[in-house]
């Protein structure tokens, strides 16, 4: 049940891909879809790939319309996150969550101990993405990829994980057949894209293939050395439920705002309980997803990951959030924040702030990292608290 498609995991595939002749075809996109699926061919033979492989692998690859009706329609991101946690963590699925960290406990001692990524980390991935492998998607990857690399809204992103597809048909890991997953392109448990999948696929169980679709070992390691290549940091947390003060300077509540540990609990901030903070020197940002009223939480280095793996905040707070829960830890205080804009608000106050100068991407009524910083900006300007969460006083105030 992938929800997005994880648009910023381009290192393997930049490092794959490379430069030169092969970047030239990747920017290849549109027109004639036969004489698109040529230039692919021409691309995987390139490569190295057998021409048996890539018959097999375009026999039959076809546009699908559903995919690009996917890709252009993501709302579900447009829910409050309150709303959307509610929903993906709920009770079922950490029980479900916590049976599989004791059912596969000697599997996850051992990615941790290689990769230094918790249990929980991947196990928050593995029941958002898939319920635990019970949803794996039925979208033809290879044909969701060519019709997503002929789109020429990213196809530097997507041929490479096209020819990646190929070459795991070529390589004998899956066949065709096998190949379905999400509408992006991922496969497996945890929905790996195709360069990934052969950059990082391990055979866990050591039955002789790598298979991330039904070897629960192999989607384990897997996945646990993927999140490692994204910079995950040893014996480090990633995210915790806090207190906020009254008094708190809102300005300071922002992602890109990091600042020591021990800075926020001299303001007052303390862990969700009441009790104080950590004075120490750990690097950490404040998260209010739904406003100074609301819930809070320090983000730390490793919460970056999250970020890398999915760039939409509401889901990468979502994993973030369900993955200390499954670490044992509390439930976020729900708060009384502000009711928010919905997405027909939130696409005219984002047109109002491109009217005042301000850079916030696609007007989507999607509330992403630019938006918030602009409402923070204009909260500020009004004699607001900046905490980045638009309401609609600030809709009027803006006119």
């Amino acid at each position: 049940m992938t929800l997005s498609l994880k648009p910023l995991l381009l290192a393997s595939t930049l490092l794959l891909v490379g430069v030169g002749a092969a970047a030239a075809q990747g920017a290849q996109c549109g027109g004639d879809w036969n004489s698109f699926l040529k230039g692919v061919r021409a691309e995987a033979l390139a490569k190295g790939l057998s021409q048996n492989g890539v018959d097999r692998a375009l026999a039959h690859v076809r546009q699908d319309e559903k995919v690009l009706a996917r890709d252009r329609g993501q709302a579900v991101f447009q829910q409050e996150w309150l709303r959307f946690q509610g929903r993906m963590v709920n009770k079922d699925r950490l029980a479900r969550g916590k049976a599989n960290l004791q059912k596969y406990a000697s599997t996850f001692r051992e990615v941790e101990a290689k990769t230094g990524v918790p249990g929980p980390v991947i196990a928050s991935f593995w029941g958002l993405e898939t319920d635990y492998g019970a949803v794996l998607g039925d979208f033809d990857t290879l044909s969701a990829l060519a019709t997503l690399a002929h789109d020429c809204r990213r196809p530097e992103i997507f041929r490479p994980h096209l020819i990646g597809a190929i070459e795991l048909v070529d390589r004998g890991y899956l066949t065709p057949e096998q190949m379905k997953g999400a509408w992006a392109g991922e496969l497996g448990q945890t929905q790996i894209l195709p360069e990934d999948y052969i950059a990082f696929g391990t055979d866990q169980d050591g039955n002789g293939t790598i298979n991330l679709l039904t070897d629960v070992p192999d989607v384990l390691m897997t996945t646990g050395q993927f999140i490692q290549s994204m910079g995950w940091r040893k014996g480090e947390p990633w995210l915790e439920a806090i207190r906020m003060p009254a008094d708190f300077p809102y300005d300071r509540a922002a992602l890109v705002n990091k600042e020591p540990r021990s800075e926020f609990a001299k303001l007052g901030v303390t862990k969700s309980d009441g009790s104080p903070l950590e004075r120490d020197g750990m690097m950490a940002s404040i998260i209010l997803p739904q406003g100074k009223g609301g819930p809070a939480f320090l983000a730390f280095p490793n919460f970056d990951v999250y970020l890398k793996w999915n760039n939409s905040l509401t889901y990468s707070l979502t994993a973030g959030y369900f993955g200390t829960r499954l670490a044992g830890g509390p439930e976020v205080a729900v708060g009384n924040p502000q009711p928010g804009l919905d997405g027909e608000q939130m696409k005219r106050l984002q047109q109002r702030l491109v009217s005042l100068g301000y850079d916030v991407g696609k007007v989507d009524g999607i509330l992403g990292a630019n938006t918030r910083a602009a409402v923070a900006t204009e909260q500020q300007k009004h004699g607001m608290a900046p905490d980045g969460w638009p309401t609609t006083e600030l809709l009027a105030k803006l006119g």
